[in-house]
């Protein structure tokens, strides 16, 4: 194992890119970054953006610093994961093999899928939470730790762009290196006016730290979230939070994504999230129908990739799967851990 870069220099780097406006307290191996007019007032707009049109602001503010918009991931993954659990799995080959080749780099709004979102005392999904998400990130190998700080600030302009201004940002977290398999890191998270919005993450690979990169995520409806601060339920799922329970229409929303890019139901594999997912649905739901809700989650997941089967195919098997009825199944590796260190908000982002 080889050296990794110096985490001091991370505050130093953030000092200098962000200039005056900005306080960058560092005391042991904690690390606090806030702006000078913090306190001023929060106005949240006064309504919602569409999704797709929330998602062009971010890729065309990203685009106005040369960034460019990466495909996404395939869904199905194989490696450590069954599925991508992460925009940062785009990086693979860089971090965990000290190749010079990553699958994306770039703007990477990447739909991911994670059981690992927290939850009540009665098992329920809290506020900010969802088993399915839009990882929105930005991934890029670097050459030091001076592009990690300006990764930071042009994730600053990025908020800016869709109304959530760099005044009320602030940056924190551990300076201590973490380790995990292949791969070291160092993880600052970021919030806007108190809610969580993701984290910026400098890795390395460990046995060639010149095999260095960036990953800075969010969640495109934590954002929205932040935009708006409307109930989260109403966000994500529209009218039908007033039909339906909120765990039922994450399970739909989930298993539509997953079967719409071709991933059968299956006793293991990546077959088996779907099994797994679709236990949270009402057997005597399927009777009634779930088209609308597949027709307008499919409509959701198809801003960010096309789906390999239409929404009726996908209500048809979905459908199917829930008047099975609940059978045990295997969670294999399916469980949507975060391929890095654990983090405190890993389905935030």
């Amino acid at each position: 194992m080889t050296e990794g870069p110096d985490s001091w220099l991370i505050p130093r780097h953030l000092r200098r890119v962000l200039g005056p406006n900005w306080e960058v307290e560092a005391e042991g191996t904690r690390l606090l970054v806030r702006h000078v007019h913090r306190h001023s007032p929060v106005v949240p707009a006064r309504r919602p953006l569409p999704w797709d049109v929330l998602l062009a602001k971010i890729e065309n503010a990203y685009a106005a610093q040369g960034v460019e918009h990466a495909g996404c991931l395939p869904l199905r993954w194989g490696r450590d994961t069954d599925l991508v659990v992460s925009a940062v799995q785009a990086l693979d080959p860089l971090l965990k093999d000290g190749i010079d080749l990553t699958h994306r780099r770039g703007f990477l709004p990447q739909p991911v899928v994670r059981f690992t979102g927290r939850r009540d005392t009665r098992g329920r999904l809290l506020d900010g939470f969802l088993t399915s998400f839009v990882n929105v990130s930005y991934v890029h190998p670097i050459n030091d730790v001076t592009e990690h700080a300006e990764a930071f600030d042009g994730w600053l302009s990025v908020l800016s762009r869709v109304g959530l201004h760099a005044r009320h940002v602030t940056l924190s977290g551990d300076l201590k290196v973490w380790h995990r398999r292949e791969v070291a890191g160092i993880t600052l998270r970021f919030h806007h006016a108190g809610l969580g919005l993701g984290d910026i993450v400098l890795l390395w690979n460990r046995d060639d730290p010149r095999c260095m990169a960036v990953d800075l995520g969010s969640g495109l409806e934590r954002l929205a979230w932040a935009r708006t601060r409307q109930p989260w339920s109403e966000l994500v799922h529209g009218w039908f939070s007033r039909h339906a329970d909120s765990g039922t229409l994450d399970a739909v929303r989930s298993a539509t994504l997953l079967l719409g890019h071709g991933i059968a139901p299956s006793s293991q594999g990546a077959g088996a999230a779907v099994r797994r997912i679709t236990q949270s649905v009402p057997p005597g739901t399927a009777p009634f129908g779930l088209s609308s809700l597949c027709r307008a989650y499919h409509r959701y997941w198809e801003t960010f990739a096309p789906m390999k089967l239409g929404w009726p195919q996908v209500t048809a098997l979905l459908e199917r799967e829930v008047s099975r009825g609940h059978v045990a199944v295997p969670t294999g590796r399916i469980t949507g851990e975060s391929p890095w260190a654990p983090r405190s908000h890993t389905d935030s982002r």
